[in-house]
């Protein structure tokens, strides 16, 4: 299944003024701008801004996204606190008073899961697995492998069901089957955590420890036949349009029809499969495993996918492994922004509503739909001059540029929740029946046109993202509000921030990924094969680029997991520039001893402050399409002529590349 491109980017503003700022005492003067550009920009804050316990990380982004919680949390507590409240006002208040009533949460224990666990207890034989997984699938649990609706790539204009790899309790194929000490070290963790699990559950003490390995030897030959991270970027290579007949031959010891009956599917149609070798691999095993052991397994990911709605001593156990092993963070943040975060999760277009209606003014649309139109403006005018892509390739980018959509701050028509039942009582009953009625939500969208009117993300969060089928850039009211975009601020802080977000977003359209993808969001070779060639040069080059950073001395950035991002954030921050050159017109004011061009740099970086602990660092060198935060700001800025200019960087400096080791693509 095709993933949306995300990224999380934030502006150096200062709040409540008309003019953002730059902040002398987030900068580290001790260090040149051309030896490190981060540290320079971002030193002085990262000596005085610690990760807090109850964070694996903490920076920009983090800070603004603590002040959205406070305005969630503000209206979480009045909707609660509502009498008579009806619609919306009562979803959204009765969700976050049944996860507050920790009372009644921590008595309740497992028990109202307990007809969930008895329901896996009762399976008698392997040819009852696929209903079993369908049900599991409704209740939002990631067992086996992942299912939903998808824009069919190749058709862009329908929507298509979809299955793809999955049925893993750790967030990496390559978590299994790496030998390094680290990696030995965490699948032990991992299996304590599963056996303490099950436990907690109601498995009897002498079992846990067997049970454990079962669920290790079942996710480390699912983990065997996945693919890795870099090889499910080819958008290509993971698309299999498939008849139910042909998905039956595939996986003869699974039966497909009692998996959509289960899971609620009524007219599966054609399917994309996203990952044939996987459901081959999954199918040997339906046909090995026995059913003891496939139930211990459901069991598990049933626990594993409740655990954090349940009482305390399963919060307590799942953080223990998730928070603590595989990010280092040290404590468990406070109630009230775990059960925020899960009303955001099920029910976040109620929610955001709530939530535009008081804090998204007209104008920052009004402001945004301005930068975009600079920006695409600038980006059409590289693109009309390229020197390394030819003319039938040229007019089908410019025909894609111009067909891009653009959402701002909220959906024009939202999600109706009126068919939720949403009450006071169970907080994990609420959970498993929000999961219920978004995943039928997303079934019921099989084999019918795409509604081009949905966003995939909510309201209040603060991120963008790009999505090649839909060929749109996508901007949540939650990124754009002081201190990342203020319609008030200095031009130069503006497009440094969030110019440089809606450029990225728009290099997306055109990167590793995203360039497969036509005008109309389809999955079609547009590209000449000499244009192609020409455009795989540069990008090879960034991805050596990247290769060569070291994040720990045994640990390198993979350059081919986050060239996409890479390619993004070279050419967001070029095309933002040059935009912003267009707005200067002839004014160059020096504001607190800073060029404009300085100011957009520094705004740039400070987008990307950040301190995070090693094993959190280590889990997204792993896993995560995006470069740690240094490597993004310094390695594209070591690219750029402007940017030499700006802080008058000379040859030879660690911020200066050779002149034949610089890349540009757009």
């Amino acid at each position: 299944m095709h993933h949306k491109h995300t990224t999380l980017l934030l502006a150096l503003f200062a709040a409540g003024l008309a003019r953002a700022a730059i902040e002398p005492a987030n900068l580290d003067p001790s260090v040149k701008p051309g030896d490190d550009f981060y540290r320079y920009a971002n030193g002085g804050w990262m000596k005085k801004n610690p990760v807090p316990a109850a964070y694996s990380a903490w920076g920009a982004f983090y800070e603004r996204d603590l002040e959205n919680r406070e305005d969630l949390h503000t209206i979480l507590e009045g909707t609660a606190k509502a009498k008579g409240a009806t619609g919306l006002e009562q979803q959204v208040g009765d969700f976050y008073a049944s996860g507050m009533d920790e009372a009644a949460v921590n008595a309740a224990g497992i028990a109202p899961v307990e007809p969930e666990l008895a329901k896996i207890a009762a399976l008698r034989s392997a040819g009852e697995l696929p209903a079993a997984v369908g049900h599991m699938h409704r209740l939002g649990s990631g067992a086996l492998f992942s299912f939903g609706s998808e824009q069919d790539p190749k058709n862009s204009t329908m929507v298509i069901g979809a299955g793809g790899q999955g049925g893993l309790g750790m967030p990496d194929r390559d978590y299994y089957l790496r030998v390094d000490a680290k990696s030995a070290e965490l699948r032990r963790q991992y299996a304590e955590h599963v056996a303490r699990m099950l436990e907690l559950s109601g498995t009897p003490k002498a079992e846990t420890q067997a049970d454990a390995q079962t669920v290790m030897r079942i996710e480390t030959a699912l983990a065997k036949a996945s693919k890795t991270n870099v090889d499910l970027r080819d958008p290509v290579a993971n698309y299999h349009k498939t008849t139910q007949a042909e998905l039956q031959k595939l996986t003869p010891h699974f039966d497909w029809n009692a998996y959509f009956t289960s899971v609620g599917l009524a007219n599966p149609g054609d399917i994309d499969v996203g990952q044939p070798e996987f459901f081959k691999g999954m199918d040997e095993m339906i046909g090995t495993v026995g059913i003891a052991d496939w139930k211990v397994y459901l069991r598990w990911h049933l626990v594993h996918a409740v655990a954090p709605y349940l009482s305390q001593s399963f919060v307590d156990e799942n953080f223990a492994f998730y928070g603590k092993a595989l990010t280092g963070t040290p404590k468990l943040k406070e109630r009230w922004k775990r059960v925020l975060a899960r009303v955001d999760g099920s029910v976040g277009e109620a929610l955001g509503q709530l939530y535009v209606a008081r804090y998204f003014p007209p104008e920052s649309k009004a402001r945004m739909l301005a930068l975009v139109g600079n920006l695409r403006a600038e980006l059409r005018d590289r693109i009309q001059h390229l020197a390394w892509m030819d003319e039938p390739t040229r007019a089908r980018a410019l025909g894609k540029l111009d067909a891009f959509g653009v959402k701002i701050g909220y959906p024009d028509k939202w999600i109706d929740y009126s068919k939720l039942r949403v009450d006071r009582g169970s907080y994990v009953m609420n959970v498993l029946r929000a999961n219920e009625f978004n995943i039928q939500r997303d079934l019921d969208k099989v084999g019918k046109p795409k509604d081009r009117t949905e966003w995939g993300m909510t309201p209040p969060t603060v991120n963008a993202y790009y999505d090649p089928t839909m060929n749109e850039i996508v901007f949540p009211a939650g990124i754009l509000r002081p201190p990342f975009f203020d319609a008030k601020a200095d031009d130069a802080v503006n497009y440094g921030g969030i110019g440089t977000v809606i450029g990225h977003e728009m290099t997306h359209g055109f990167d590793d990924e995203g360039r497969q993808f036509d005008a109309h969001g389809n999955l079609d070779d547009w590209w000449t094969k000499e244009s192609a060639e020409r455009f795989t040069a540069r990008s090879g080059a960034v991805i050596r680029q990247f290769n060569a950073c070291h994040v720990f001395p045994d640990l390198t950035v993979n350059g081919s997991l986050t060239q996409g991002e890479n390619i993004a954030d070279l050419g967001g921050v070029k095309i933002a520039y040059a935009a912003l050159q267009r707005a200067l017109g002839g004014k160059r004011e020096v504001i607190a001893g800073f060029t404009p061009e300085q100011r957009f740099f520094l705004s740039f970086a400070t987008v990307w402050r950040e301190n995070i602990r090693p094993e959190a660092l280590r889990l997204q060198v792993n896993t995560d399409p995006h470069s740690p935060p240094e490597f993004r700001v310094n390695v594209p800025l070591s690219n750029l002529d402007e940017f030499a200019a700006a802080f008058h960087v000379p040859e030879g400096a660690p911020m200066r590349r050779p002149a034949a080791d610089r890349v540009q693509i757009w």
